[in-house]
């Protein structure tokens, strides 16, 4: 069933483009000063991020406006309603979090969130994202590349994939108790999409720290697949020869395949891929084979059955 925003949305409830673009000005005004650098992201909740530099990957397409990218979410954990995690999610403690990982790498590695920030600049990126029930966003995400984090553990030959394990507190995420999904939540990419520049793990959007319902503090963010793909409120990353069992593959293989591109062509059983509604726009658009990041990743996909591999 298709759900439609509502439109009584208050125009002082929305982020306007000009001042999400002052908010931009401003981050680059004060990005690579000594100052930021130390600052730790505990220090900025609710806030916005310093050090963040512009990248190359953002769309020029508007952002959806900021009340609708935190209010409609798929998070499971809090409740399978879209206005669920943005009022049970807040009970989730992000301080302290680290996030381990291990498996097949030589130097197996445990981040503290303010680590993660200290590895690279943090970058900002305005990526479409599409949902496999048919609806889309255009998000400002905060964040750097994974392959960066990665890098910093140096997978072995035998490494394939890559499983990322999301957290599963019972005392802080109702939906956990429910038999909806085995949990934890487990998602998994092969090593080359993971080390695929486009490939991020994100820390924040619009400018601040990731509010929870978006998934605090990181989570992982791969704009040519499906929604669920990205793993929220990641605590372990795992280096694997084989490919990782899935929670959605799990629950329904049939329906949720482990590569999960978007794709035009593939249409979910129960609905068509080859339209989406932009959230805010009553207008069905195309479906754009690889979310529109066909140049950037097709050839990870070249000679593969894409009705097969799906």
């Amino acid at each position: 069933m298709m759900i439609l925003r509502p439109t009584d949305i208050l125009p002082s409830e929305i982020a306007p483009r000009a001042l999400f673009e002052k908010r931009r000005d401003f981050l680059k005004g004060i990005a690579g000063t000594a100052l930021a650098a130390a600052l730790p992201i505990s220090a900025f909740a609710g806030e916005k991020l310093p050090g963040v530099r512009n990248s190359p990957f953002s769309t020029t397409e508007a952002p959806t406006p900021y009340k609708d990218v935190t209010t409609y979410n798929n998070f499971y954990e809090f409740g399978s309603d879209k206005a669920d995690p943005a009022e049970y999610a807040q009970r989730l403690k992000t301080r302290p979090w680290s996030v381990s990982v291990e498996g097949l790498v030589k130097h197996a590695k445990t981040f503290a969130i303010d680590d993660l920030i200290k590895l690279a600049p943090l970058e900002e990126r305005i990526y479409r994202m599409r949902c496999v029930e048919g609806w889309s966003m255009v998000i400002p995400w905060l964040g750097l590349p994974l392959a960066t984090l990665l890098k910093q553990v140096e997978p072995l030959g035998s490494a394939k994939y890559v499983e990322f394990v999301s957290a599963a507190d019972k005392e802080t995420m109702p939906g956990v108790k429910s038999r909806v999904l085995d949990w934890p939540y487990v998602e998994g990419l092969r090593l080359d999409e993971a080390m695929q520049p486009l490939t991020l793990l994100a820390l924040g959007l619009y400018g601040e720290v990731l509010p929870n319902q978006n998934g605090a503090p990181v989570r992982l963010v791969v704009p040519w697949k499906y929604g669920f793909k990205g793993g929220k409120s990641i605590v372990k990353i795992r280096l694997v020869e084989n490919q990782p069992q899935t929670a959605w593959m799990k629950a329904n293989s049939h329906e949720y395949g482990f590569y999960s591109n978007v794709n035009p062509n593939v249409d979910h059983p129960r609905w068509s891929q080859a339209t989406e509604r932009r959230i805010g726009e009553f207008r069905k658009r195309k479906t754009l084979l690889f979310n529109g990041y066909a140049e950037q990743v097709a050839q990870l996909y070249a000679g593969m059955d894409l009705q097969k591999f799906f």
